[in-house]
């Protein structure tokens, strides 16, 4: 190696992140996080529901704001105001009391959000610089120790709660760690310096290589992209199946007559394929490429989709089970789909801010995930929610058909 050359830490870059990722995920828990406001406070269903539609806006606009800050600050510093934004809006949401829901809003879904939206857009578009042989891969360890936020950090959260904490103590708590984590794992994040050395990416001669010339879009340029809006449309589709079947999934499996411990249990089953989805995915990308890796899932989706549908139809708990497992994976691999997308057909070189565009379809799937509660509720039953979501997965299957080429 030459003496002007240096060796990447990447890998070390990577597990500190993974880290960092693990605690930014405990915003997905939130259907563990809001119990005691409903309980000790009284706030409905409702209000509950529009914070979490609230935290997805603001999660995205961190994303945004985490890409124009990088450029503008460095990563290290950015990492840093997320951390602050994050553990003030935990810490700030354990001295509510029950006389305002909108200070919620404030606390939970605009600081809290942004902070993490600010993280989670810095943490993947810098660490997946390091990993320009193993992308996928790369994202994939990423994102599972984001999904799988829910089921650790989510129950220990739940204990916490019954305990003599309760909820300001949890809440302060939890508020301390993300600080902390994300603070410190800030101070790790870097860019790839121009003399360090990387794996050289080895083009596909397997037949499956993109068949078209890579190169790097300006966000303006992407936007004008027929092939953007298709993508983002069936990200939202597919995401939107399972954003619905986690919203309502312990209900669901009682519904067809499971037990109700098998049916909590099937809540965290359903989070541990969520995170298997997600590496697998990305390891997927890596082996088989962008077109068979996004067929896949898509398939996978309407399978997921429809198995769930004919548990409801023929109220088999087996069924369920089935479609719970198939509906995790199938929902783990969204998020992997976004950055490996981005970055094989809009390149590296604006990834950051192209990213955060594009995961903005969580917002789109975040209202479809309330279509479908309003359709539960209006029918009294799941059959109208999963004729609707099986039908946007086929949708989504058609659209990925359809994206050839930016």
């Amino acid at each position: 190696m030459s003496k002007n050359t240096k060796s990447s830490n990447r890998w070390l870059i990577l597990t500190a992140s993974v880290f960092a990722m693990l605690f930014a995920g405990i915003i997905y828990a939130w259907s563990i996080l809001k119990v005691p406001f409903a309980q000790d406070f009284g706030w409905n269903a409702e209000q509950l529901s529009l914070n979490f539609t609230l935290t997805m806006c603001s999660f995205c606009l961190g994303g945004l704001l985490g890409s124009f800050l990088a450029r503008k600050i460095g990563v290290k510093l950015t990492g840093l105001i997320s951390a602050v934004l994050a553990g003030i809006g935990m810490v700030t949401t354990g001295f509510l009391n029950s006389d305002s829901v909108v200070l919620l809003y404030l606390t939970y879904a605009v600081m809290a959000g942004l902070g993490i939206g600010i993280a989670y857009n810095v943490i993947i578009a810098t660490v997946s610089a390091h990993f320009p042989d193993k992308k996928g891969l790369c994202t994939g360890c990423l994102m599972m120790g984001f999904g799988a936020s829910s089921l650790i950090l989510g129950n220990l959260a739940d204990l916490s709660f019954k305990s003599e904490f309760g909820l300001k103590g949890t809440y302060i708590l939890l508020g301390i760690a993300l600080f902390a984590v994300l603070g410190l794992v800030s101070l790790f994040l870097r860019r790839p310096i121009e003399n360090e050395v990387l794996p050289v990416v080895v083009k596909k001669k397997n037949g499956f290589a993109e068949d078209f010339e890579q190169k790097d879009y300006t966000t303006k340029q992407m936007l004008k992209r027929f092939s953007f809006w298709r993508a983002f449309a069936l990200l939202a589709f597919a995401t939107a199946v399972g954003n619905s079947v986690i919203s309502f999934a312990r209900d669901l499996a009682v519904s067809v007559g499971a037990k109700v411990t098998l049916a909590t249990t099937l809540v965290g089953v359903l989070a541990v394929f969520n995170g298997f989805g997600r590496i697998i995915t990305g390891a997927l990308f890596d082996w088989l490429g962008r077109k068979k890796t996004m067929l896949i899932a898509t398939v996978l989706t309407i399978v997921a989709a429809g198995i769930t549908l004919l548990s409801v139809i023929t109220g088999s708990v087996v069924l369920c089970i089935i479609g719970l497992c198939l509906t995790g994976l199938s929902y783990g691999s969204c998020p992997t789909m976004v950055t490996s997308f981005v970055s094989s057909f809009y390149g590296q070189k604006h990834f950051a801010t192209n990213f955060s565009i594009m995961n903005c379809n969580l917002i789109c799937a975040s209202f479809i995930a309330t279509v479908c509660s309003n359709l539960l509720k209006t029918f009294g039953g799941y059959t109208a929610p999963f004729i609707l979501l099986l039908t946007l997965a086929v949708v989504a299957l058609i659209l990925n058909l359809s994206i050839k080429r930016p």
